[in-house]
């Protein structure tokens, strides 16, 4: 039987950064090289420049590959491979992920259920996350979606008091919402 695997969700594309090459995969005439102690060597042929890191024991490895001709390196490439995936997931651990909250409205929701969603919207903001502001229409109040486009525009003027926002997307009506999506200003 054969196994489907799309329908097992696939395959993982493992997050790669980029490559470098190394000793024999270096395909470039020329390169500059820099020695194990961070001193230019000068500008040599790769096979020259291949057999001083074999003698001292080294690899060579390419770090600058778009430099004219490229820069590379007499360094462990293991050690160096290492290092450069270390600091990806550095990198990675410190970026945020932005999150799209959603506050949704009414038009028939009282005031103090607005300054409830407000607050709820102040924290997502602090958090550093982004706002879709919705508000779902029913029946006759699908007839005056200016009532709700007031309501949405009235919510944000009361939110800019405490933060600057940025719109990411306007308020827009799709059949029965009226939605918007705005973030906090850097």
């Amino acid at each position: 039987m054969r196994i489907h695997h799309r329908r097992r969700g696939g395959y993982q594309k493992r997050e790669q950064g980029p490559v470098y090459r190394a000793n024999e995969a270096i395909l470039v005439p020329e390169v500059r090289v820099i020695d194990e102690e961070n001193k230019f060597l000068g500008v040599m042929p790769t096979s020259e420049a291949l057999t001083t890191a074999r003698e001292r024991g080294y690899d060579l490895v390419e770090v600058s590959p778009k430099e004219v001709p490229p820069v590379c390196k007499l360094i462990d490439f293991g050690q160096f491979k290492y290092q450069k995936e270390k600091e990806m997931r550095v990198q990675k651990a410190r970026a945020k992920k932005v999150d799209v909250k959603g506050i949704r409205l009414s038009v028939k929701m009282s005031q103090h259920d607005i300054d409830t969603r407000q607050n709820q919207a102040v924290e997502f903001l602090a958090d550093g996350d982004k706002l879709k502001i919705e508000m779902m229409l029913r029946g006759r109040e699908k007839e005056h979606g200016d009532l709700a486009t007031k309501r949405i525009q009235a919510f944000l003027a009361q939110l800019e008091k405490t933060y600057p926002l940025i719109v990411e997307q306007p308020i827009a009506r799709n059949g029965g919402n009226v939605s918007t999506i705005v973030g906090r200003k850097s």
